[in-house]
């Protein structure tokens, strides 16, 4: 078999490790959001924020500033898909199960499946951005040039 530029070899625990760190990645970067966006607005800080569909709104300062602390922190998980999983076919696979176990951990948290439009607005467009900017990242880094050096190889 002719040698191949990137392996297409399944590794389930090179997927599981990749999930795992981009999921610990994405919860990090959201309490720093949430926390420095309530230390700017003066707002009582709390666990519910990340987890409950009550927190998120459009007509609140508090909801409205979750739903910046959620938009900023797809942007930061962006950078994760571009450091921890560094292929653009796979941007969409892992930022789509981020947001799916955040469901099911919402889902656990509160004992219910949210229904609110403001919390499933968000999290589509949570998931769309980070899909976008991860891939814009990780094609860059797939599309640069492989430098060449040494000795001028004749075709």
């Amino acid at each position: 078999m002719p040698g191949q530029f990137r392996s297409n070899v399944w590794d389930p625990l090179l997927i599981i490790a990749q999930i795992i760190s981009l999921q610990c990645q994405f919860y990090i970067t959201l309490g720093a959001w949430v926390y420095i966006l309530d230390l700017i607005g003066r707002f009582d800080l709390s666990l519910e924020q990340m987890f409950t569909q009550v927190d998120i709104g459009f007509y609140e300062d508090s909801g409205r500033t979750n739903l910046i602390a959620f938009a900023l922190n797809s942007l930061t998980s962006s950078f994760g898909l571009w450091v921890i999983v560094r292929r653009t076919r796979q941007c969409l696979d892992f930022a789509a199960t981020t947001h799916v176990i955040h469901f099911i951990v919402c889902w656990i948290y509160t004992g219910h499946i949210p229904h609110t439009l403001a919390w499933w607005v968000t999290n589509i467009v949570c998931v769309t951005l980070m899909t976008v900017l991860g891939e814009y990242l990780c094609m860059k880094s797939e599309m640069k040039a492989i430098p060449i050096i040494g000795q001028k190889v004749d075709l």
